[in-house]
Order: C-alpha cells, then structure tokens, then sequence
C-alpha cells in the first residue's frame, strides 16, 4: 500500500510504476486504488479485483514453468536473460568463442529489460543473467544469493554524427547558440537513470526530441544527424573507427559501466559449469 516501495520491488521509477496502475483501471473500467488516503487501500472494486488478478498470475507462472520445464528436459539449452543492448554487442560474440571450445554448447537468450531479465534469474528460469553495473544504479537483486562475475568495462559517453557536429558545431560544453537535438532513454531505463545521474544539476543547452528505451533503435536516429546520445561505447565501437560518429563532450560527460554475470552456480548442469567457468 505504499507507490514508493512498490516501485522499488519492481525497478521502475514511481511515475511508470503509477501509469500501470492507471493503465490497469482503464481496462478495469474502475479505480482500483483510493489515492486520497494514507496510506493509499484498494476501492471495493480493487478488492474484488484482486483475488482473481492473483489467480491469474500463478496459472500463468505455472503454465509457463510447465513449459520451460518441458524443454529444459528435451533441449538441455543454457539459459540467459540479458539486456538488449549487451546481448547485441556483447553476448552473441562470445556465444560463438564459446562453442567454438564447448561441443554441442547450445543456448538461449532472452532480452529484456532489467526488471524481467531479474525476475528470470531470481524464478531460476534462465542460468545466467547478464546486466549493466553502475555506481549509481544498481539491479535491484540480493548479491548474496548470487555468484557474481565482471566482464568487460564498457563508457557511456555522448556522441553524434560527424558531419552534423561539423555543420552545427554541436558541444556539450556550449551554452549558448541553438539548443543541440537529444535523443534520449526513458527514464525509467538502466540506461535512462545512469545518465541522469551523469547530468545532475549541469546545465545543458539541449533540446528532447526523441524518447526510447533501446540503443540499437536511438543509434539508428544517430547515425543519421538527428541528434546526439549517450551510447556505450561497445555498441559504436565501429562507429567511431570509421569517423561516422564523434564524442561532442570532455570526459567529464562520461561514465563507466561494468559488464557483468550473475548466476546460481548449484543449480548448474555440467554444460552450464563448464560455460560459467569460461564466461
């Protein structure tokens, strides 16, 4: 009964956690939550709901356990949830290093995002899950109960087409001229809040003009001129070899990020071990 906390539990910011809630009264047809107390209780129609949403939601998780379950037993497949953008630019790379020195090695990677890929690897529904550390945001997962691996130590740093930084002269560290076209993260996104962190209270002469939650979809837009993002650096690495794109920021508009594994290693089946081990 409380949005603060429930976000958290979720791992969304309190503003998306709260439009879900509206989007599920409007199909509902009712106010499921009474928002003028404190703290807030469910309608009388929110408490009818609840029993039957409840139920739902386990045949649902039982039918699709039942599934994997199934699966698991005939395919024998090791199991990732990752985040779009590592799987991308990352994972697919060396899943084929890997099978190239564990034989009959087959996997299967779901991406998503941070909350989902969490909830498959606390559910014991995939092996390995693999996300973003930042010393700002973190996945919201009990380390304890997780072997955890770092990988790769990816940056974040703002960049644009070349030829548009060279017609327009776009620079972070500009405040004056026209405001420098943005294309930015929801917020609510691993990659949304690591970069508000990096703005902070430093002022921008930008303006918003695109929103998304994916990288591959933001540097699409980029590499055409539209504007400039924050990207990580493995996901422009070719990019920025052959000149399309240029930093437009000093160090000081950049961060780090830690690629990183996390995995139940008891729960492991010889193939699994043997993937972890050379992971």
């Amino acid at each position: 009964m409380n949005f603060t906390r429930a976000s958290d539990e979720r791992n969304i910011t309190q503003s998306a956690f709260s439009r879900r809630i509206k989007a599920l009264e409007s199909w509902v047809g009712l106010p499921l939550v009474n928002r003028a107390t404190y703290p807030v209780q469910l309608t009388e129609a929110g408490q009818q709901f609840l029993p039957v949403a409840l139920a739902a939601i386990s045949q649902l998780s039982e039918s699709r356990q039942s599934l994997r379950d199934a699966d698991r037993g005939d395919s024998q497949f090791v199991r990732f949830s990752v985040l779009h953008t590592i799987s991308v630019n990352y994972l697919a790379t060396r899943i084929e290093e890997m099978q190239r020195q564990i034989r009959d090695l087959r996997t299967r990677v779901v991406s998503d995002s941070l909350s989902t890929c969490c909830e498959l690897l606390v559910e014991g529904a995939v092996d390995v899950m693999l996300c973003y550390y930042h010393h700002s945001v973190s996945p919201m997962i009990d380390g304890a109960a997780f072997a955890r691996k770092d990988l790769l130590t990816d940056r974040l740093i703002p960049v644009a087409a070349t030829e548009a930084v060279r017609a327009r002269g776009w620079d972070l560290g500009r405040q004056d001229g026209p405001p420098i076209p943005y294309l930015a993260y929801e917020r609510s996104s691993f990659l949304g809040m690591v970069v508000e962190n990096i703005i902070g209270r430093q002022p921008l002469n930008v303006e918003k003009i695109y929103v998304d939650s994916l990288v591959e979809t933001i540097k699409r837009r980029l590499v055409t001129g539209s504007g400039f993002a924050w990207m990580p650096e493995t996901a422009i690495a070719a990019e920025l070899a052959n000149g399309v794109l240029v930093p437009i920021g000093d160090e000081g508009w950049c961060t780090s990020l830690t690629i990183s594994a996390l995995s139940n290693p008891a729960a492991f089946d010889p193939t699994a071990r043997k993937l972890w081990e050379l992971l």
